[in-house]
C-alpha cells in the first residue's frame, strides 16, 4: 500500500530501538510522559516495540528513518463549554495518548493503519484534497489536516507543503468519554507533518487550528480550539478564546506530580457517540442570548446585563438558554481564580472552585443528562452522588476541602472527573468498583491520571 521509506531522514533504525528505549534519556523522556517506575516503563517499552513490529510488517523494513511520536488526551479542569463563546478554559495533558511509529516517503501520500480501529487508507497530497463525499472518521481529519497545512489562513501567512509518510497508530485515550481522543489523533498528524517536512516551525496553536479546521470542514463536527489546544500544550494551561484565532496560551508552573492528590477520572457508562444535538444547542442558546444583545457571542456580557433583561430574555430565548448564561459568565470568572488559586498555591480554594464548577455545570449548564432521553439512565448524576458519598464517608470535604468532584468535558455521558488526596485513591477505586457493579473482567472504569507536562512531541529526539 506505502510507497517506498525514504532514507537518511534521521530516527531510529528498528535494530536499535530497543538500545534507544533503555537509554538514561529516553527513559527520563518516558517517565516524564507516563509516570515513574520500572513497571510503567516496562508496558510502553512493550508497546512502543509492538507498534514498530506492526510497522515494518506492514511497511517494510528501512535501515534508518523510524520516528516516533506521542500526542495526549487531555482533562478539563475548568471552563466547561466557554471556548465557543470566546471563554477561557483551564485544563491539562494526561498520560493517555496517542502514539505513532512513522516514517517518510518517497510517494506524497499519507499511509495510516490505525491498529485499534483496523483502519487502513491512504491520502494523495498530490491531488485534490477537498473533503470527499462520504469520507468519514479519521481519514477524513488526516486530509483536513493535510489541507490545512496549504492554508496561509492557518499558517500564519506562509503556506507549508506536507509531504508523505507512512505511520501505524495507537490509542490510550478512551473513545468517546470526553477525553478528546480526536484531538490527540488531529495533534499527532500534524505533529508528525510538523517534524517531518517544516522543522517543527509551527507553533502549538497554529496545529491546534488545523485540528480543527480538519474537524469542521472534512469530519462536520462544530468543535472548539480547547481540545486541541489542551491536546498539545502539555502541563497545566490557560487558554483564553476572546480573540479565536489567535488563542492566548498560559502555561502554569504548577507541579501536580509534586502534590499528595490525584486526578481520578470515571468512566460512568455513556457515550459521546450521537449526542451532536445535545453539544450543539449549548453554544446555540447560548449566542441566542448574545444576540438579544447585539452581539455574536456572550463574551463580554454581564450577570447584571441578563438580570436587567431577564423577563425579556426568558421570553425570547427560553429559561435553559438564560441558566446556560449565567453558567458561562460565572465560569469565566472561576477559570481567572483557579489559575490565580494554583498561583499562590492555595489548593484547597482551588477544589472548592472545582467543585463551584461543577455544580454549575450541573445546574445551570444542564449537561449531565441527556434531554428527552430515558429517564432511568442517569450515568454521570450517579457517579457524582456517589462520588460525593464517598467523600462525606471519608471526611474529605469536612473542614478544610480536600476533594472536589464535576462532569468532565462536553458531559451528557462519559466521564466524571475527582480530586482526591493520593492516599484515599485506592480507597475510591474499590467503592466505585462496588457502585458501579464491577467485577474485574475486563477494564477498570476508574483511572489515576497524572498530568504529563509535555503536549505532542517526537519520542525520537528526546
Amino acid at each position: 500500500m506505502s510507497g517506498e521509506i525514504s532514507e537518511g531522514q534521521g530516527g531510529i533504525p528498528r535494530t536499535r530501538l530497543p538500545a534507544f528505549l533503555k537509554s538514561p534519556e529516553t527513559r527520563a523522556l518516558l517517565a516524564e510522559l507516563y509516570g515513574p517506575g520500572d513497571e510503567t516503563f516496562t508496558v510502553q517499552e512493550k508497546r512502543y516495540t509492538a507498534l514498530a513490529d506492526q510497522f515494518t510488517q506492514r511497511f517494510g523494513a528501512t535501515a534508518e528513518g523510524l520516528r516516533i511520536f506521542s500526542a495526549p488526551g487531555r482533562s478539563e479542569i475548568g471552563g466547561n463549554h466557554t471556548d465557543h463563546n470566546h471563554g477561557k478554559v483551564l485544563a491539562a495533558s494526561i498520560q493517555l495518548d496517542c502514539i505513532a511509529v512513522a516514517a517518510k516517503t518517497n510517494d506524497n501520500c499519507i499511509h495510516i493503519y490505525d491498529q485499534c480501529y483496523g483502519e487502513d487508507y491512504s491520502i494523495d497530497l498530490g491531488g485534490d484534497l477537498s473533503p470527499v463525499p462520504g469520507e468519514t472518521g479519521s481519514a477524513a481529519l488526516v486530509r483536513g489536516i493535510a489541507a490545512g497545512f496549504k492554508e496561509p489562513s492557518l499558517t500564519g501567512g506562509t503556506p507549508f507543503i506536507p509531504g508523505g509518510f507512512s505511520a501505524c497508530v495507537e490509542s490510550r485515550v478512551l473513545p468517546g468519554s470526553g477525553l478528546s481522543s480526536s484531538a490527540a489523533f488531529e495533534m499527532l498528524i500534524g505533529g508528525i507533518l510538523n517534524v517531518l517536512y517544516n522543522g517543527g516551525k509551527l507553533p502549538v496553536e497554529k496545529l491546534a487550528a488545523m485540528g480543527q479546521y480538519g474537524e469542521n470542514k472534512y469530519w462536520g463536527k462544530g468543535s472548539g480550539l480547547l481540545d486541541q489546544m489542551a491536546s498539545g500544550a502539555g502541563g497545566v494551561a490557560g487558554i483564553d478564546f476572546e480573540n479565536p484565532s489567535t488563542p492566548v496560551l498560559e502555561r502554569i508552573s504548577f507541579d501536580f506530580s509534586s502534590r499528595p492528590y490525584a486526578l481520578v477520572l470515571v468512566n460512568t457508562g455513556g457515550n459521546h457517540a450521537n449526542l451532536s444535538g445535545e453539544y450543539s444547542a449549548i453554544p446555540n442558546e447560548m449566542k441566542n442570548i448574545a444576540a438579544f444583545f447585539g452581539k455574536e457571542v456572550l463574551r463580554g456580557i454581564t450577570i447584571a446585563d441578563v438580570l436587567q433583561q431577564l423577563p425579556a430574555l426568558r421570553s425570547r430565548c427560553g429559561d435553559r438558554a438564560v441558566l446556560r448564561a449565567l453558567h458561562f459568565i460565572g465560569e469565566n470568572q472561576r477559570v481567572d481564580d483557579e489559575i490565580k488559586a494554583l498561583k499562590e498555591n492555595d489548593f484547597p480554594r482551588f477544589l472548592s472552585l472545582v467543585q463551584e464548577s461543577g455544580d454549575s455545570s450541573y445546574k445551570f449548564l444542564q449537561n449531565v443528562v441527556v434531554p428527552h432521553g430515558d429517564s432511568r439512565e442517569q450515568n454521570i448524576p450517579v457517579c457524582l452522588a456517589v462520588t460525593e458519598a464517598f467523600f462525606r464517608e471519608r471526611r474529605l470535604t469536612t473542614g478544610v476541602r480536600r476533594a472536589a468532584c464535576r462532569v468532565h468535558g462536553g458531559g451528557f455521558a462519559g466521564v466524571i472527573q475527582a480530586f482526591l488526596p493520593r492516599d484515599e485513591t485506592e480507597a475510591y477505586t474499590a467503592w466505585m468498583h462496588s457502585a458501579l457493579g464491577y467485577t474485574g473482567s475486563g477494564p477498570s472504569p476508574v483511572f489515576v491520571m497524572s498530568i504529563r507536562p509535555r503536549g505532542v512531541v517526537e519520542v525520537t529526539q528526546p
